[in-house]
């Protein structure tokens, strides 16, 4: 909503003739009052080298320049002085004897733009002719300002008479504030911050009548609950508006047009209620307003022919369709250049049914923004009035006396009951007596003090039609907040309770997430929704269970319409992301929720809202949602080792995804065992599952080629996804023994079938060795034909230690010895010389 501070300061001043602030004051007082201030766009005088540079001249001659190719007029000007002064124009909207605005040689306009006098078309222009545009007060450039006549006389400072002092000041109303759509309700939230008397500018001015403007019928279906009609008769065609009122509109964003048109826009600029104007020659019958039939068209005054839906509002007299109820009027009803009746209609919509037709013929229009948001169903009448003898101010001619006045009836606005002191209370401010009162009314509420059952004072509270957003107590406790300022609400930051941090499960994510990022890893944001669709490019079976995934029923991106039931979807594309911009090498990991729908996921019916649920409603709540655990995820693409003056670099390969579990495992404080696996989309041969404690809670290693490929990532990608939640939690963490003594270190080498995991010959070592066993790893695995057919040969390094003594050899070798025949026992392994 754009509007000029002096309007609003006109209509404060009938009460207060004194009063005037700043812009900047005026900027701040809207913001006291709650309201959003967009912008604040003061107009510029015109200035330049001389004084007075711009003026009101009058046309004294024009002469056609038809040598040229575009039309041009030179134009002398009576600008008061002796001489007239002479213009090159080539705008043709004026005519001799029309006032208009000069900028003489020495000025400048906005933007820079200095005016000097110069050589064109064969003359000297002396000057420019402006526009709205020029001068900066609209946005419209076809064709010149031609002021009333009357306006002023030529010579005149232009400044004053255009009032270039003023400022316009752009608001953003919220959806629940349509009344602040208009002059009326922004000068009535002024007053309220800056605590002035109010004068209503709604009220009627013309008397109503026994008989009817014109026959009105309204149907149940269109939801129309109010619909007036007033005629004016004998309107001048030729009239044009005054200044005045075509400034105002120009600097509301609104273009001026012809007096009937003016001056509805101009009513509902001001009191908020949107008018439209028919010639009432092109009128016939009655008046109906319905829903549209389907099929029926509509050419509205954009002169696009519309298609109408059944849902569609309209009205409509025996010809059909003429006017897009709330939104656009129709071109055969036009009020044109020679209309001379005037049928004046002011409504009261459906703001849903208004905004489903808005979205559905995409025309937004200045009436559509204001019955959307609501306009006050009692403003009908005063805004017929007011735009009536306005024409008949502007255009001549004569208001009829008789009014139609159509109304459905509607339940009236219950009052509000509330406590006198619950502002106080909810603010824990205490303000003086009366100050909730005050404010209601100030509001225009009607507030009636008295005493509640309990014996405390209340206030009953009817809001005013304009404010059907006031509806429960807690409404009428912010209007008097934002009135009295929340600035003056103290800021109490509360205490956090003592002896509280973070749980277990936030200090193993925590420990989890530093220690992949001490591994070379970036964290990424952990995907949420992902599509089905990447298990087909996976190959997974059809009872694969990672297939049944939860859809939303409203998903933000149509082609990720599920919740993720695995990580490796998101994180698989962040990748191909960052590879087709040229990241190529990437160690990218993410820790979030998957959701895994249970057979009891589904729909539940809504809970009552006026008590409390029954514990068998929150169990019934509670078994309807999906488990959501915790995972961490990983992939590794590209080189591992980057390249340099030290070599070519290393590519990442199976053994860097079971490096990240190592470091996830030793971050959690669990031991997380390695088992050979065929697990889509990893690779049959080069694919871990994790095991703790028995239960597989991940799996880890290169994945699978064709996967890649469909995928369009490069080959020897490695991921790694791990259930946090199933790794049990170790509170407390025995701290490590170091020894004082020296190790002894024994290498061995064992042969076994190739299929054997060397996971499983490493625990059958691990186990066989006892406690004196330190550390073990594998260096070394030998599958050639000295190993034997079908076998290898796997060489670890084995340290010994004893916490309490030095270790001798021959017990270092007994230990091995038992390691090894463990071996032999579990995996059939056989020690190699």
């Amino acid at each position: 909503m754009r509007v000029a501070q002096s309007w609003l300061t006109e209509i404060l001043q009938r009460t207060t003739p004194d009063w005037a602030v700043s812009a900047e004051e005026l900027d701040a007082g809207f913001v006291r009052v709650g309201l959003e201030v967009e912008e604040v766009d003061p107009l510029h005088p015109i200035g330049g080298e001389i004084e007075h540079p711009l003026v009101v001249g009058r046309v004294a001659e024009i002469t056609e320049l038809t040598e040229f190719k575009k039309p041009i007029r030179f134009c002398k000007m009576d600008i008061g002085k002796s001489e007239l002064q002479e213009i090159v124009c080539g705008a043709r909207n004026f005519a001799v004897g029309d006032l208009v605005v000069v900028v003489l040689p020495g000025g400048e306009l906005p933007g820079g733009f200095k005016i000097a006098s110069r050589k064109t078309y064969g003359h000297t222009s002396n000057g420019m002719i402006c526009s709205v545009a020029e001068l900066g007060i609209g946005k419209d450039h076809n064709g010149i300002l031609v002021l009333e006549p009357g306006t002023a006389e030529p010579g005149a400072d232009a400044n004053e008479v255009l009032g270039m002092d003023d400022t316009v000041i752009e608001l953003a109303i919220t959806p629940d504030r349509g009344y602040a759509f208009s002059a009326r309700g922004l000068a009535r939230e002024l007053a309220c911050g800056f605590d002035l008397e109010y004068q209503d500018p709604a009220v009627r001015l013309l008397p109503d009548a026994e008989n009817e403007a014109w026959k009105v019928k309204i149907e149940p279906e269109s939801l129309c609950t109010r619909f007036a009609v007033r005629r004016v008769t004998g309107v001048d065609p030729k009239a044009v508006s005054p200044w005045w009122l075509q400034r105002r509109l120009m600097l509301s964003g609104v273009r001026p047009i012809s007096p009937a048109v003016d001056v509805t826009n101009y009513v509902m600029l001001e009191l908020g209620q949107p008018l439209h104007a028919f010639d009432t020659a092109k009128v016939n019958g009655t008046l109906i307003v319905r829903r549209a039939n389907k099929g029926e068209t509509l050419r509205t005054l954009d002169d696009v022919e519309r298609t109408l839906d059944a849902e569609d509002v309209v009205i409509a007299d025996d010809s059909g369709v003429i006017s897009l109820a709330g939104t656009m009027g129709g071109a055969s009803t036009e009020v044109g250049s020679d209309s001379t009746d005037i049928l004046l209609e002011a409504a009261t919509w459906n703001p849903v049914a208004i905004a489903r037709t808005v979205r559905r013929h995409k025309l937004s229009s200045e009436a559509s923004r204001r019955f959307e948001r609501i306009v006050d169903p009692e403003v009908n009448v005063a805004a017929l009035d007011r735009a009536a003898t306005l024409l008949v101010e502007i255009a001549g001619g004569t208001v009829e006396s008789v009014l139609t006045d159509v109304r459905v009836p509607v339940p009236a606005a219950a009052p509000i009951s509330m406590d006198i002191d619950l502002a106080d209370r909810t603010a824990v401010v205490h303000y003086a007596p009366g100050t909730s009162t005050r404010r209601l009314q100030q509001v225009g509420c009607t507030v009636e003090v008295g005493v509640s059952d309990s014996g405390h004072g209340q206030l009953v509270v009817t809001p005013p039609t304009w404010r059907p957003d006031l509806t429960q107590p807690a409404d009428l406790v912010e209007e008097v907040l934002r009135l009295e300022s929340l600035d003056k609400i103290p800021s109490v930051i509360p205490t956090a309770p003592a002896g509280r941090g973070l749980t277990a499960e936030q200090r193993r994510r925590r420990a989890v997430s530093k220690a992949l990022a001490f591994e070379g890893c970036v964290e990424v944001p952990a995907p949420v929704f992902m599509s089905a669709a990447v298990f087909d490019t996976w190959g997974l079976e059809a009872d694969d269970p990672r297939r049944n995934t939860l859809k939303v029923l409203n998903p933000l991106d149509t082609e990720r319409p599920d919740l993720s039931s695995t990580l490796l979807p998101g994180l698989l594309e962040i990748a191909a992301r960052n590879i087709a911009r040229g990241q190529r090498d990437l160690a990218v990991y993410g820790i979030g929720q998957v959701t895994l729908p249970t057979p009891n996921t589904g729909a539940v019916d809504a809970l009552p809202v006026d008590r409390r649920p029954t514990e068998d409603e929150i169990d019934v709540l509670l078994r309807s949602l999906p488990e959501q655990p915790v995972r961490v995820g990983a992939v590794l693409t590209g080189k591992r080792e980057p390249r340099g003056p030290w070599g070519q670099g290393r590519a990442v390969e199976a053994s860097d995804a079971f490096a990240l579990v190592d470091a996830v495992a030793d971050a959690a404080g669990v031991v997380i065992e390695r088992r050979s696996a065929a697990h889509l989309p990893w690779h049959p041969g080069r694919c871990a599952e994790l095991v703790v404690d028995g239960k597989v809670v991940g799996h880890a290693g290169e994945l699978h080629p064709a996967a890649l490929e469909r995928s369009g990532l490069p080959p020897r990608t490695c991921a790694v996804e791990i259930d946090l939640d199933a790794l049990p939690l170790r509170e407390n963490r025995p701290a490590p023994v170091v020894s004082a003594f020296p190790a002894v270190l024994q290498d061995v080498s064992v042969s076994v079938e190739k299929a054997t995991p060397a996971v499983s010959v490493e625990s059958a070592l691990r186990t066989g060795a006892g406690d004196l066993l330190e550390d073990i790893s594998l260096f070394d695995v030998y599958e050639g034909a000295q190993a034997g057919e079908g076998r290898k040969s796997l060489t670890y390094a084995l340290r010994f230690r004893a916490p309490d003594r030095t270790l001798t050899e021959d017990e270092a070798s007994s230990a091995r010895d038992a390691a090894v025949a463990a071996a032999a026992a579990a995996v059939g392994a056989v020690l190699r010389g």
